[in-house]
């Protein structure tokens, strides 16, 4: 799958090795993690900083908040089924969102709103937490 990662701290974001678009395996999902295809992500604050400041030994995925269509689900997954539309901000101590598949604990999604599309429910996240 297509990710966009970083491999190098506190490059300004106008460098071209800034981010990179790399290929990745599909990410597995565990007993309680949905797979989602991610349809939208928002940028927020977290993305910089984790950016700049956080030496990295391999690529990483940056990005948290995202919203898009559940297309696995773990073993233990009660809350959700293949098809749904979600939207959550994900975990710092795993792969972002900046990604065509994140997995992601059930347990930090929420049913995307009906009335908003992804990219809205994507921008969800970081303003709704902070409220």
């Amino acid at each position: 799958m297509k990710a966009v990662v970083y491999t190098q701290h506190g490059l300004p974001i106008s460098d071209p090795q800034s981010l990179q678009e790399i290929e990745l395996p599909m990410p597995l999902a565990g007993p309680h993690d949905l797979l989602v295809e991610v349809r939208a992500i928002s940028v927020n604050p977290v993305d910089t900083k984790i950016r700049l400041g956080s030496p990295v030994t391999e690529p990483r995925v940056l990005g948290w908040d995202a919203s898009g269509i559940v297309r696995g689900v773990g073993s233990a997954v009660t809350l959700f089924k293949e098809g749904d539309e979600v939207f959550y901000a994900g975990s710092l101590v795993r792969p972002g969102s900046n990604s065509q598949f994140q997995a992601v604990d059930e347990r930090i999604v929420g049913r995307k709103p009906a009335t908003l599309d992804f990219a809205q429910a994507a921008a969800l996240p970081p303003t709704s937490i902070t409220a």
